[in-house]
């Protein structure tokens, strides 16, 4: 997959794995794999991206002794998810044309 494109996917990602509730690291990585290949050294880049834009905030709450950060989805960060979500059908109708087989290549 293309470099850019999987950037900007990974970050789209990264906030609908929160849309549930507030989550840490290892649990967005757990959430996310499954749908787009990402890594921790991917995530924690992306987090702290997401963070200066204001589209999550994080706070530390101690677990089994250690600190453990949660980010939480903000305003910011459901305004662009739901902005994408909304031209997504532009997105799809794209990716058709692009997948549309052209019977003169065919021959």
């Amino acid at each position: 997959m293309d470099a850019q494109l999987k950037r900007g996917l990974l970050d789209l990602c990264v906030l609908a794995a929160m849309r549930g509730g507030d989550a840490y690291g290892y649990q967005l990585i757990r959430d996310i794999s499954p749908h787009i290949e990402i890594s921790e050294s991917t995530l924690y880049p992306i987090l702290k991206r997401l963070e200066s834009a204001g589209c999550v905030s994080s706070y530390s709450i101690e677990h089994n002794g250690r600190l453990r950060r949660y980010y939480r989805l903000e305003a910011p960060g459901r305004d662009r998810l739901r902005e994408f979500c909304e031209e997504s059908e532009q997105l799809v109708d794209i990716l058709d044309w692009i997948r549309k087989e052209n019977p003169d290549e065919t021959k």
